[in-house]
């Protein structure tokens, strides 16, 4: 499937991985939705300015899509200003800090409602909108945190570790209607959510727990989705980004 003048909405696009991938979608034809809740800050006003030269159209549309109402208030008024769908991305994310012993509930909760049960509520709003114009793409964003567990972050290890499952059931299920659903796991990718590293540990990062020995680019993820979406004979994978760090074991 060729991304030109295709439909994509993104969640979480206004920063990091969400942004360059806009910023890949467009470079390959596609028009944007970009849904977030800092859809009025600077950078965000930067990325449509800039995918806007490009010649694609831009929706800005301010939401959390951890709440159901707003997750699919984002999706139809996609579909009422385009007048299509084609892809769906959900890039929105946060971190959820705490062990077992001290996690909130609050905490605990959130991370699901971000990074789950908002894939509920778009993809129920999105795959009607995604089947009426033939078929298209569903690209979930899962971490290498949910396959090897996250010390000190449960609930986002927990949380992420659904979404290669939720992959395959919705694959499964979207199938007849020619919706392709995939998932990356990225590993560590230098973005505002790694700031918390120190010195040290980006340091023990690229030498001992990544075999190219650097971290990863919000543009390797992006790059690494748009070959999904465009891919019409892949459906229910997830695929690692993440330098070789699955196959070590520290």
């Amino acid at each position: 499937m060729t991304l030109n003048g295709k439909v994509c909405l993104i969640t979480g696009g206004a920063h990091g991985i969400g942004a360059a991938t806009a910023r890949e979608f467009a470079s390959r034809g596609a028009d944007l939705a970009i849904c977030s809740r800092h859809v009025d800050d600077e950078s965000a006003r930067q990325l449509k300015h800039d995918l806007e030269l490009l010649n694609r159209r831009v929706l800005l549309i301010p939401a959390d899509v951890s709440d159901p109402a707003q997750a699919a208030s984002c999706v139809e008024q996609t579909a009422a200003n385009f007048d299509r769908l084609d892809v769906l991305i959900h890039s929105a994310g946060g971190a959820a800090p705490g062990g077992i012993l001290d996690v909130s509930p609050d905490v605990w909760y959130r991370a699901f409602d971000i990074h789950v049960h908002a894939i509920f509520h778009l993809v129920r709003a999105a795959a009607p909108h995604i089947a009426k114009n033939g078929g298209g793409a569903i690209l979930l964003i899962s971490s290498a945190a949910g396959a090897r567990g996250c010390a000190g972050a449960i609930a986002y290890g927990v949380a992420k570790g659904a979404i290669p499952q939720f992959t395959r059931a919705l694959a499964r299920e979207l199938s007849s209607a020619n919706i392709r659903v995939n998932c990356v796991s990225p590993g560590i990718i230098r973005t505002r959510f790694q700031d918390f590293l120190t010195p040290e540990q980006v340091r023990r990062n690229i030498e001992e727990r990544i075999p190219l020995h650097r971290e990863g680019r919000p543009e390797d993820v992006a790059a690494a989705l748009a070959a999904l979406a465009e891919n019409e004979f892949i459906t229910g994978a997830t695929l690692p980004i993440d330098g070789g760090m699955a196959m070590r074991m520290v």
